[in-house]
């Protein structure tokens, strides 16, 4: 009985995911969690600033490189239940490479931002946490602008470790080689250009 009713549960949730996907929008931020499609509401400044800054650092540095690309906050990630829409992502050349055009869902990154706000802090610290490591995505960073902190998570023996948590000094990332950020130029505009410049 308890194996019918999941399975029936499962079913359902599959009519209602692919519902999502025949319904949603790219004018529209979603989600699909848990079987419940997740509408975001606009972000606030400071949280735009941040997103800005941070893929403004990560996507001139792997474009000089020729290293992969970066998405930001309107790139499908299809897992295997549930589907996000991350502040950042980045995939490696290799992966990158296999992408086209067209293309409108996108497999597990190798690194995820989510800058936090009020109504997803829980989300972002618990599904999506156990989701992206389950899934094999090897960093994670949980950005708390009102803190100003960094939190890099960065997965070993397939489950996270918490490498850093600061609002001051430099944070090196992991899976994007000779990349090291001062996390003053995530929250301040001038820095992360000053940044982008002396490269």
């Amino acid at each position: 009985m308890i194996v019918s009713e999941v399975q029936k549960k499962l079913k359902e949730e599959a009519q209602k995911r692919k519902q999502f996907y025949e319904t949603i929008t790219e004018q529209e931020k979603a989600e699909f969690i848990n079987g419940e499609v997740i509408v975001h509401s606009p972000v606030i400044l400071a949280h735009n600033e941040v997103c800005m800054n941070l893929s403004f650092i990560l996507r001139s540095y792997v474009v000089a490189k020729n290293i992969g690309l970066v998405g930001v906050e309107k790139l499908m990630i299809q897992l295997t239940r549930n589907d996000y829409e991350p502040d950042i992502c980045y995939f490696n050349q290799p992966t990158a490479d296999t992408f086209t055009e067209d293309q409108m869902f996108f497999p597990a990154p190798d690194m995820i931002v989510e800058v936090l706000s009020k109504s997803t802090e829980k989300r972002d610290r618990g599904i999506k946490y156990d989701d992206y490591e389950k899934h094999g995505v090897q960093e994670y960073w949980i950005v708390d602008h009102k803190k100003q902190t960094v939190e890099q998570y960065v997965l070993e023996d397939s489950t996270y470790k918490l490498m850093l948590k600061s609002n001051s000094g430099n944070v090196t990332l992991q899976v994007i080689e000779n990349l090291t950020i001062p996390v003053r130029a995530i929250f301040e505009n001038t820095l992360a250009h000053q940044l982008v410049k002396s490269w």
